[in-house]
């Protein structure tokens, strides 16, 4: 997976820390960034959703997919993204947040045909009592690159069970409960009914799954059960930890990616630590960022939409030392996971050099750096 041999890591590391870049094995020889994942790619978005009951578990999911395009695209409001009443309910929870927080507008075309072509399907998890929409930034990125990205509400366990006093727990059970909704997510869009057009553009062979906060434990457990995932990525959360015991790091054999959030007081350090345990014990190669400034929800579409999603946007407190600063820019928080997240997949499922130097380098200095192992 690497450019460098295993005797180089260490050098590596040194130059990330002093540096917050990273040299090309070998000298200057090495691969260009492929800086085109801080953009939209060349494709087009389209997108499309529908309510499927999983009838062994007697579950209704909503599924979303996100994927290519030749259409053309225009301006989608996030709240048409839910039904009534629900969508005056997410209007009016935006009316009350601020604008430079949560995300209003996505830029995609309404169940349009997908780009000539195979892609690979990446699955995404949603964090505790959020939506399928909260990683839409990140999905739209990866989908414009050449991916088919399929998202699911994990029922009973999204904002809307918070709404409604009804929330499932965050515990094992839960988790359970989740691993089997990417499941069913996965095998509607391979071939279930109503996702047929979108099913065709699949590229068999190639799958990989992230998640944000629960999702990062969702997409883990999904991952070592399921070795046809191809590479996984967890934002803001560790993969394997005593809270929600399942993921064994060890046993996963994909590639893994990793998002540490510096300023994470949801998880605290002691989860930021976990995070960085689960990159130096991954077996199949791994990435991981650390996000100055950055809070829990910073790589989130819903950040600041409700309290409980506050910490990521504007004034806050620092975890590490206890003092008032303000977070890292909303849309410059997302648009990092985007990058990297894009780079990610593409390097691990497209073979893709100039995508593995980006995961490579910091990007940018001073707010990010990385390490690769």
């Amino acid at each position: 997976m690497s450019r460098c041999p295993a005797l180089a890591v260490p050098a590596l590391l040194v130059t990330l820390a002093l540096t917050g870049t990273l040299a090309a094995c070998g000298g200057d020889d090495g691969p260009t960034p492929d800086l085109s994942v801080e953009s939209q790619g060349e494709l087009g978005v389209a997108t499309r959703w529908q309510t499927v009951t999983d009838g062994t578990r007697q579950r209704p999911l909503t599924i979303q997919v996100w994927y290519p395009t030749t259409a053309v695209e225009s301006s989608l409001p996030i709240t048409e993204l839910e039904a009534e009443p629900r969508r005056t309910d997410y209007a009016g929870l935006l009316a009350q947040t601020d604008p430079g927080c949560a995300t209003r507008t996505l830029t995609a075309a309404r169940d349009a045909a997908p780009a000539p072509g195979t892609f690979p399907l990446v699955a995404f998890s949603h964090c505790h009592e959020c939506t399928r929409y909260s990683g839409a930034s990140i999905a739209t990125r990866i989908a414009s690159h050449g991916f088919v990205v399929v998202a699911v509400d994990h029922t009973g366990n999204t904002l809307w069970d918070r709404r409604d006093g009804t929330p499932l727990p965050l515990d094992a059970t839960t988790l359970e409960l989740r691993v089997g909704d990417l499941a069913f997510a996965v095998d509607q869009i391979r071939g279930g009914v109503g996702f047929e057009v979108v099913s065709a553009a699949l590229d068999p062979t190639r799958t990989g799954v992230f998640g944000h906060s629960f999702g990062s434990v969702t997409a883990g457990l999904y991952a070592q059960r399921h070795p046809e995932v191809g590479a996984a990525f967890g934002l803001a959360a560790p993969m394997e930890n005593p809270l929600l015991p399942g993921v064994t790091i060890t046993e996963i054999e994909a590639p893994l990616g990793f998002l540490v959030a510096r300023e994470d007081n949801s998880i605290s350090e002691l989860g930021n630590e976990l995070i960085r345990g689960n990159f130096m014990r991954a077996t199949g190669g791994s990435w991981k960022l650390e996000v100055a400034d950055a809070g829990h929800w910073s790589v989130s579409d819903l950040v600041g939409l409700v309290p409980a999603f506050a910490p990521g946007c504007g004034a806050g407190t620092r975890q590490t030392d206890g003092q008032a600063f303000t977070y890292l820019d909303a849309d410059s928080g997302r648009d990092i996971a985007a990058s990297y997240v894009t780079a990610f997949f593409k390097a691990t499922l497209g073979g893709d050099a100039g995508a593995q130097a980006y995961l490579e380098t910091a990007h940018p200095a001073g707010t990010v750096t990385v390490e690769h192992r």
